[in-house]
């Protein structure tokens, strides 16, 4: 099973057509996940801003238990 890149995936690639050191990795990889985790938060806090969440939701999602159960 094949699947088609991505258009950013494909501009990903385009930018490692060169051999990188190990360092230029770690720091590209650092980069990429800063990135993907400021775009995260961001989405975050506009999603809890429009529902109007504030510290007291955060305190008591704390002492909750999210799993769902497995009987059925």
């Amino acid at each position: 099973m094949s699947a088609a890149l991505n258009e950013t995936q494909l501009e990903i690639l385009k930018l490692f057509r060169y051999n990188q050191s190990e360092e230029d990795l770690k720091e590209i990889k650092s980069l990429l996940l800063a990135f993907l985790s400021d775009k995260v938060t961001r989405e975050a806090d506009k999603a809890f801003d429009e529902k109007g969440y504030g510290v007291a939701v955060f305190e008591k999602w704390k002492t909750e238990h999210f799993r769902k159960s497995t009987q059925g």
